[in-house]
């Protein structure tokens, strides 16, 4: 029997209105400095992972500051569990897929923050589609523009603020290793974050800027019962071989591991994916 009722909500979703609630707030992690005095952009930081990773570094010294697109409940939520561990967060909500806003924030969180040490680049979209003919025009371009392109806008933008030393991670995708029949578009747009992110590694190093990729499996969070059907939201993640959804505490620690000088100093270029077992190359 699924771990949680069939459900849907209206997209993007929120947190509050999930059941059961995700585990998002890593309550029981333990820093250990390993960001101490650092300064993070997280895009798509309201809920689910981004609220996971940036509760996680707050807990290891960083402040943060949050994109996201209009979910300022749960954005006041993820500030708030920030500024319980006596660090600085700073909250942006609007439409990363619109490029002026887009680089309107990055240059905006590195001024509040003072400037930029590690850049997360969480947020994303995706339309289930069950035929590659009822992805439109419009649909496909959302995608792109949300899933990469932005991508684009957020770095170029936050190298003015980036300097050695630094560390870009960027959220790819199991379906960008393997692709999915009812998610082309969004798993092709993953595919070509997973691709840049090598080719930022190579671009970047002379700079001394890490740029590492983290592509999760299945993983409960506001997204989903906001894009798939009821129905299929019951079985949400079965498929792992651990057979269930990971929760946004079970990834975030992948993102602390990049972000952190002290753990990945020797890594750029590289993907890490918890997938609940299941096996490809990174």
């Amino acid at each position: 029997m699924s771990e949680r009722p069939a459900q849907s909500q209206k997209y993007p979703g929120v947190t509050e209105k999930m059941e059961p609630r995700p585990h998002d707030e890593m309550r029981d992690y333990r820093g250990s400095g390993l960001l101490e005095g650092a300064r993070a952009l997280v895009t798509g930081g309201d809920s689910g992972i981004g609220r996971a990773v940036s509760a996680a570094f707050a807990k290891e010294g960083a402040d943060v500051a949050i994109a996201y697109l209009e979910e300022e409940a749960d954005a006041r939520h993820t500030a708030r569990l920030v500024e319980a561990e006596g660090r600085a967060c700073h909250t942006f909500g609007g439409d990363l897929g619109d490029e002026r806003h887009c680089r309107q924030v990055v240059r905006d969180a590195g001024t509040a923050l003072g400037g930029l040490d590690v850049l997360v680049l969480h947020h994303g979209t995706q339309t289930p589609a069950d035929d590659v003919q009822k992805i439109d025009t419009a649909q496909l371009r959302r995608t792109v523009e949300v899933n990469l392109l932005s991508l684009f806008w957020c770095v170029q933008e936050a190298l003015e603020f980036l300097s050695e030393g630094s560390s870009i991670v960027i959220t790819g995708s199991i379906n960008g290793l393997r692709g999915n029949p009812t998610l082309i578009d969004y798993a092709a747009t993953k595919a070509g974050a997973m691709n840049l992110t090598q080719s930022l590694a190579s671009s970047l190093k002379d700079k001394g800027i890490r740029v590492n990729c983290v592509a999760p499996g299945p993983v409960w969070t506001p997204l989903i019962p906001a894009t798939f059907d009821a129905e299929k939201v019951e079985g949400f993640g079965e498929q792992a071989p651990m057979g269930r959804a990971g929760q946004p505490d079970e990834i975030a620690p992948s993102y602390v591991f990049f972000a952190a000088n002290r753990t990945s100093s020797y890594y750029t270029g590289q993907t890490l994916v918890p997938a609940g077992g299941e096996i490809h190359p990174g």
